[in-house]
């Protein structure tokens, strides 16, 4: 596998960033503002994720996602990684990311890669999204915020 930042002539994803962000207005908005990188085996893209810096020091991953034929292989794990190292890189202290009370893989997946949990911002996707987001059998309200000192 091979991760590789996307290049300004290359078109994003968006198939696979709906996959972690069902908002195309809000996903249009911050691949305008962060760096997208993709995870590619053999031309085929399987994953990406999308860094953005929030406050000096501090970046956060806005969007992660890998396509549904590749969950559950160690993609998401190497992505989270990939982003950890690349913030490093880019002399950040702080890498934060968030996801929904509804996403129990992530928040697990998050978790055994270094990240705690550091706050709730309740109704988050009642404000921010117009339809309903189910994971899980539980609707998504809250927005969940991990952070990590590297």
């Amino acid at each position: 596998m091979n991760i590789r930042q996307l290049s300004a002539h290359e078109k994003p994803p968006m198939e696979l960033l709906l996959l972690a962000d069902p908002s195309q207005k809000i996903v249009a908005e911050y691949l305008q503002r962060g760096d997208c990188f993709v995870a590619e085996i053999r031309h085929q893209l399987i994953g990406i994720h999308v860094l953005l810096p929030t406050r000096p020091y501090t970046i956060e991953i806005v969007n992660i996602a890998v396509d549904e034929r590749y969950q559950g292989k160690g993609v998401g794990k190497i992505l989270l990684q990939h982003a950890i190292e690349t913030a490093k890189a880019m002399g950040y202290t702080t890498i934060e990311i968030g996801t929904g009370n509804s996403s129990i893989g992530q928040l697990a997946l998050y978790q055994k890669c270094g990240f705690r949990i550091i706050g709730v911002d309740p109704n988050f996707f009642l404000r921010h999204y117009e339809q309903d987001i189910i994971e899980n059998g539980i609707r998504c309200t809250d927005m969940i915020r991990l952070s990590q000192d590297i």
